[in-house]
């Protein structure tokens, strides 16, 4: 009988955030999952930043001009907490159909003010948060907004039918990256893209079939791009100027989601600029025949001429020492304020206790010499 690669049903959804609204993002996240999972997807990709949005407007305004300040700040006011409420919908909506889902978030700490990641949420089939992946450097205009991650959030995860793992727009072309993922024996890959990159570069959607097709033959993996698209509110929100705004409405600007199999076969899409959500069955067998012939971190590589290492530990900013003392510190003083004025003063340890009484019963215990 031997072992079993089943036939998995991927969905790429790609759709505008509800620009800079977090609840609103994330309740139409949840509807685009139960969706897709209603139309048979075990896994469905989600763009990047999409709650509750990514931040494009450094592609049109100043950096330090006042429109780019506040969109920013409203960025950081509804960004997500890991974990949090909004997670928590979104893992009811993942359980509801038995779904794994990837969605792209801006994630801020909790109880701090300021600091932001691009990150990707990994969701299991039964409602559990499986871990998250943030951005290991921010792109262009990101490194205004969000913090690179470490280590401790990268790498592929378990799943049902092996592993599975994602990474977020420029990440998916680092080679280093793609080489540690397709080490790690992906069988599905992620990438989360935005809904559009800076005016000054190629369309968005010829670089995600080149990185998509890209990856799929180096790892041997399925590829699952999802890209974000334009709306009307965003484009109103982002005042942009008369070019900007004609590059923003145009069709090559936006979209471009995108399914590729092991053997670099584009299998599912392009699609253009409009929202919808792109379906594909993944037979997982093609991949074990593309890495009989080129399996880059098995048999087709040289280990003892090529070796990869990395760090999954995350430096520490700020740790705290002598915790236990300052706790007892406050024990000490209050013994000490019920002692009435005139008593001599005495030792006495975090739980209050005589050392002048501790040394007298060590003394009644110890045994009587004969004289």
């Amino acid at each position: 009988m031997g072992d079993q690669y089943p036939v998995v049903k991927v969905a790429a959804v790609q759709a505008a955030s509800v620009f800079l609204d977090r609840e609103s993002s994330t309740a139409k996240a949840c509807r685009l999952i139960r969706k897709a999972g209603s139309n048979g997807a075990r896994v469905i990709a989600f763009p990047e930043g999409f709650i509750p949005t990514h931040p494009v407007w450094y592609h049109h305004h100043a950096a330090t001009g006042a429109l780019a300040n506040r969109l920013a700040t409203e960025l950081f006011k509804n960004s997500v907490e890991i974990p949090g409420p909004d997670i928590d919908a979104l893992c009811a909506a993942a359980r509801d159909v038995n779904a794994y889902v990837v969605i792209g978030v801006c994630e801020k700490l909790p109880r701090t003010i300021g600091t932001m990641f691009n990150t990707q949420v990994y969701i299991g089939p039964n409602g559990r948060l499986l871990g998250k992946h943030q951005k290991i450097m921010p792109t262009v205009g990101e490194r205004l907004v969000h913090m690179g991650g470490f280590g401790d959030t990268f790498g592929a995860f378990q799943t049902e039918f092996g592993p599975m793992s994602g990474l977020i727009c420029g990440e998916n072309s680092n080679p280093l990256a793609v080489f540690a993922l397709t080490a790690e024996g992906t069988r599905i890959h992620v990438m989360s893209w935005p809904n559009h990159f800076p005016t000054s570069g190629d369309p968005m959607r010829n670089r995600v079939a080149v990185d998509s097709q890209a990856f799929a033959q180096m790892s041997k993996a399925f590829v699952v791009s999802a890209c974000g698209t334009v709306d009307e509110d965003m484009i109103r929100k982002l005042e942009p100027g008369p070019e900007a705004e004609k590059f923003l409405r145009s069709p090559d600007c936006c979209g471009g989601s995108v399914i590729v199999a092991p053997n670099s076969r584009i299998i599912a899409g392009p699609m253009g600029a409009e929202e919808g959500i792109l379906y594909a069955e993944c037979n997982l067998e093609i991949g074990i025949q593309m890495k009989l012939r080129h399996d880059f971190a098995g048999h087709y590589n040289r280990p003892d001429i090529f070796q990869l290492q990395i760090s999954r530990a995350a430096p520490r900013i700020y740790t705290v020492q002598g915790v236990e003392e300052q706790i007892a510190l406050p024990k000490v003083r209050a013994v000490e304020t019920r002692l009435p004025r005139h008593a001599a003063p005495r030792l006495t340890d975090a739980t209050g206790r005589s050392a002048r009484r501790r040394a007298v019963r060590k003394r009644s215990r110890a045994p009587h010499k004969k004289r």
